[in-house]
């Protein structure tokens, strides 16, 4: 189990690069709310791609070891956002907060959900 928690780390690089790619060249292009839809899809896709690519190499046990995965991941995607945002970041907690308002179009939530689903499905397609 613990290459899975280890392999976590790298999904923060790949939303840090996706961050900055919404940040230096979708937030060009289009509104706040759009470019944070558009780059909440496109995390969602890589993360998708790193999980089927992870899963070929360290498929995991069992159904029930795929979901401990993605609630673990979801678990730890809370944590880091919550603490980097705020104590890094400098966010405050209401900003934080502001991106899961599903009724603002903001679609962070989705994304925790993706995290905490996809192990599970990649697995069962890659059955």
């Amino acid at each position: 189990m613990w290459k899975y928690l280890l392999a976590w780390f790298p999904m923060i690089v790949l939303a840090i690069a996706n961050g900055l790619f919404r940040e230096k060249i979708i937030s060009g292009r289009f509104n706040e709310l759009q470019a944070h839809q558009l780059s909440t899809f496109s995390l969602m896709m890589l993360f998708g791609v790193y999980i089927w690519v992870l899963f070929k190499f360290w498929r995991p046990h069992s159904v029930q070891q795929a979901i401990l995965i993605g609630l673990l991941w979801t678990l730890f995607t809370i944590i880091f956002e919550f603490l980097f945002g705020h104590f890094i970041v400098g966010h405050d907690w209401q900003t934080l907060l502001k991106d899961y308002n599903i009724f603002k179009g903001r679609l962070w939530l989705l994304f925790l959900i993706w995290v905490g689903i996809a192990p599970y499905l990649i697995y069962e397609l890659q059955k």
